[in-house]
């Protein structure tokens, strides 16, 4: 570390002089910081941005390659509350008969009271209170079946909330079935219940001295037992049973929710859903190239340079940021990268493909084919001239007026449709892949040269600290510098008293 030095001999302010006879390794320093720092907000520019491109390449772009996103079905029923449905993509449209006979019900026993004496048993009551001196076996048979059941041993110092802890935790032999019991103090009653409807999860109750003093019964002095059942339809003449109220049936997953008879359900094309996929899809590129054309047309904000350390200090919190803010924004103005993405993707989507039409015949198409162009480059805003609009969305104000070719098209042949987009989207989604195919500068799927980058962010490391050691180089040398004169000076000075002393004592 260099001696501090105040000048106390000299008078002069040393400090002062050997920053500005270092400042410009010093600006040398503050330089490599500040491009260092610049390079930070790059980088987080482009993963940002690259993060945007990704995420519509594997989603909405990626979905538009397949048949899926094209073969929306949708079904109504004539009865609603009855049934609802879901239409998948295997589902044909067609026009059914609808007929619900049976809704699925879970098992259910209300047990008879438990009493001891005149009193409703309490959860504390034990079982040799309730006369099973030597306990005994609880068992439930599930699903019809005599092999699969649910069997619990109680003692006679078993309290019936030790019984209850015992019931809930039980599972069944061959199944593992376990039921829903609960002990009702109140009413002096167990309750038990199927965790699942239908037939396969109810249960049936066992004979035992133990399962009568505890009030497990069927419909016996006031007990009450329902068993499971499952659901059953008749679709178009044929009966269907499902354990649960939900069947699924050549691509469609109907729900019963009453019974009820005559019902009509009808499958059709949904082609709002194939409009809204393709919107989605032309909303989502859109969004991509305003924030191309943004970020390229940017202002560079020559003017604004990197911010010391000195010069925050004399700024606002909030001036720094709206300085920073300046460059920030400017920092991707006329990017090569930038200008490559977005003509790349332009000449994509201008493309005309050849599709065949529902007559046979074949015809060259592209997106002005179905009213979806950019719009008047004269009266659009720099930034927006790449947006693409979809004439007749009632969305878009630019284009809502115009004829709606687009919904058109997909209701008159839906299939062209389909070609079209797809064979457009997979395009787009090749050259995209090009774009972000991994180099010796860049990783894949990354549309800028992060590795490049990233490299560069190391060497402002060996030129910040070389500048940093040069500058405290030349600062020690200055201060020995100054140092040996402050001694000298000081020499001259305790000389020059001696001296003083001298003769001024000779005139005494």
């Amino acid at each position: 570390m260099p001696i501090r030095i105040t000048g106390m001999n000299s008078g002069l302010d040393t400090e002062s002089i050997i920053t500005a006879l270092t400042q410009t390794k010093q600006t040398r320093l503050d330089n490599a910081k500040g491009d260092q720092k610049k390079l930070t907000w790059k980088q987080d520019k482009w993963k940002e941005l690259n993060k945007k491109v990704v995420s519509f390449y594997n989603g909405a772009l990626s979905n538009m390659r397949f048949s899926t996103a094209y073969t929306k079905k949708t079904t109504t029923a004539s009865d609603s509350n009855a049934v609802s449905v879901i239409t998948g993509e295997t589902a044909m449209d067609a026009s059914q008969t609808l007929d619900i006979t049976r809704l699925a019900k879970s098992a259910y026993l209300t047990g008879k009271q438990v009493k001891i004496g005149d009193e409703k048993a309490k959860k504390s009551n034990t079982m040799s209170e309730l006369g099973l001196e030597s306990g005994g076996t609880l068992e439930f048979t599930i699903g019809g079946n005599s092999s699969d059941k649910i069997s619990v041993d109680v003692s006679a110092t078993d309290t019936i909330d030790d019984v209850l802890s015992k019931l809930k935790s039980a599972k069944s032999s061959i199944s593992n079935t376990s039921l829903n019991f609960n002990y009702d103090e109140n009413n002096g009653r167990f309750y038990v219940s199927s965790k699942e409807a239908g037939a396969a999860s109810s249960f049936d109750i066992g004979t035992s001295d133990a399962m009568t003093k505890l009030g497990f019964a069927k419909n016996t002095d006031g007990s009450n037992y329902v068993a499971g059942s499952s659901a059953a339809i008749t679709l178009n003449g044929v009966e269907y049973e499902s354990d649960s109220n939900t069947f699924e049936i050549n691509g469609l997953t109907i729900t019963a929710n009453k019974v009820q008879s005559g019902i009509t359900l009808t499958t059709k094309q949904d082609t709002s859903g194939i409009y809204d996929n393709i919107k989605n899809m032309i909303k989502e590129y859109n969004s991509l190239m305003k924030e191309f054309a943004t970020l390229y047309n940017a202002d560079k904000a020559t003017k604004y340079k990197m911010l010391t350390d000195d010069e925050k200090d004399a700024m606002s919190d909030s001036e720094v940021e709206d300085w920073e803010n300046k460059i920030k924004d400017g920092l991707l103005s006329g990017d090569e990268t930038i200008s490559t993405l977005r003509n790349s993707l332009k000449t994509v989507m201008g493309q005309s493909f050849e599709v065949t039409l529902k007559d046979g015949t074949t015809k060259s198409l592209s997106l002005a084919s179905f009213g979806i162009t950019t719009g008047s480059y004269f009266s659009t805003e720099e930034n927006e001239r790449d947006v693409l609009h979809i004439d007749g969305d009632e969305d878009d104000t630019t284009s809502s007026g115009n004829t709606d070719l687009l919904r058109a098209a997909i209701s008159s042949d839906p299939q062209m449709v389909q070609n079209f987009f797809t064979e457009l989207s997979k395009n787009l989604y090749s050259k995209l892949s090009d774009l972000m195919k991994g180099t010796e500068y860049s990783s894949s799927f990354t549309i800028y040269e992060d590795k490049l980058m990233a490299s560069q962010y190391s060497a402002y490391n060996t030129k910040i600290s070389d500048a940093q050691s040069a500058l405290e180089a030349a600062q020690d040398k200055l201060y020995k510098k100054f140092s040996k004169m402050e001694t000298a000076l000081s020499k001259v000075n305790n000389t020059s008293g001696t001296l003083s002393n001298y003769f001024g004592g000779g005139s005494n």
